[in-house]
């Protein structure tokens, strides 16, 4: 089976080459705003965009897409009974931060599996305590610039190491895409082991 990684994330490219996977990353612009309130639909609506997208524009260039199965991925944090995405900007970054402070909060990812007449869609849940932070330790992080191009404005795998008390779930699915739900789907879409 052909791979193609449809995402632009050094995190979620460096997951699949550990895992040993032969892939292509092909990025398409996709419109990621959506009015859904749901973390769990919105990733999965966005897996399932951002999936759709690359499919199209390999389409659109001629290519065949037999053996070929697209995969996308979206994460967010869910805290409050709110979503918390990319920040804007450094102060967007310290109130998420200062909201994630000494409490558990939800890392979602959405993952898209789309060969050229099969589409599957799913999520994984995994919850994470951070310890509290200081103002100081705040500014220090923003400091790095680590935390500007994450979902909760933080890195599981980066500085942000320091302040992860514990998770209960799948790690990779903080990192960005959910490894073990990805197999699962791709067996349940294909009939085979994912490797």
């Amino acid at each position: 089976m052909n791979f193609i990684l449809a995402s632009k994330s050094p995190r979620r490219r460096e997951i699949l080459q550990n895992l040993g996977v032969r892939f292509e990353v092909v990025t398409a612009d996709t419109d990621e705003s959506s009015t859904l309130t749901d973390p769990c639909a919105l990733v999965e609506e966005l897996s399932r965009r951002k999936g759709l997208a690359v499919l199209e524009r390999l389409e659109a260039e001629g290519r065949d897409l037999t053996d070929t199965v697209v995969i996308a991925s979206d994460t967010v944090v869910s805290a409050d009974g709110g979503i918390l995405g990319k920040p804007r900007d450094a102060e967007d970054a310290a109130r998420m931060l200062r909201m994630l402070s000494g409490r558990e909060h939800e890392v979602i990812s959405g993952i898209a599996l789309i060969g050229k007449d099969t589409l599957g869609v799913s999520h994984d849940v995994t919850r994470v305590k951070f310890a509290p932070l200081t103002e100081r330790q705040i500014a220090f992080y923003l400091q790095s610039g680590e935390p500007f191009d994450k979902a909760g404005a933080y890195a599981i795998q980066g500085l942000a190491s320091m302040w992860i008390e514990g998770i209960r779930g799948c790690y990779f699915n903080v990192v960005g895409l959910p490894v073990h739900r990805m197999c699962t789907l791709y067996s349940e879409l294909f009939g085979e082991e994912f490797l």
